[in-house]
């Protein structure tokens, strides 16, 4: 069986890019479980394959996967929500950084990144359809163990 070459995930049911791409159309969809914790899939899944973002937008996804795992859902609304608004062409289209989120701890930039995690997108969509039952404690413990890895 074949492997993700960044996070170590079976390429069994799909591969991780696959499986990123059916995950934004569910939480494209506006519905719940899915569309709520959607920056928290997306910063797990880019902190996982960094090679598919610019390491500038790591720390502001480290610093939302730690809002989220010390202060939840609100606070994870609230500071996409200042992201949005920070990143907006209105407010001269800045990138937020970690700077922009107060009180999470530095992204280990120094860091190697990890060449595996105890969970990966492939365990959030269990059977590869992102079952809704379950989904966010899935998604918290890939954001946990995303950070634990990285830590």
């Amino acid at each position: 069986m074949s492997r993700c070459p960044e996070c170590g995930a079976p390429d069994d049911p799909r591969p991780c890019e696959e499986l990123f791409h059916e995950l934004l159309t569910l939480d494209y969809s506006m519905r719940p479980p899915w569309a709520p914790v959607h920056a928290v899939s997306v910063s797990c899944y880019y902190l996982q394959h960094p090679s598919r973002v610019p390491g500038s937008a790591a720390p502001a996804q480290w610093a939302l996967l730690h809002v989220y795992l010390s202060d939840g859902l609100a606070a994870l609304t609230s500071m996409t929500r200042r992201a949005r608004r920070l990143n907006s062409h209105r407010h001269g289209g800045h990138t937020p950084g970690a700077d922009d989120f107060p009180g999470a701890p530095p992204f280990p930039a120094d860091a190697t990144p990890p060449s595996g995690y105890a969970t990966t997108i492939t365990d959030v969509a269990l059977d590869g359809t992102f079952p809704a039952e379950g989904y966010e404690e899935r998604v918290r413990r890939w954001a946990a163990d995303t950070v634990a890895a990285w830590a």
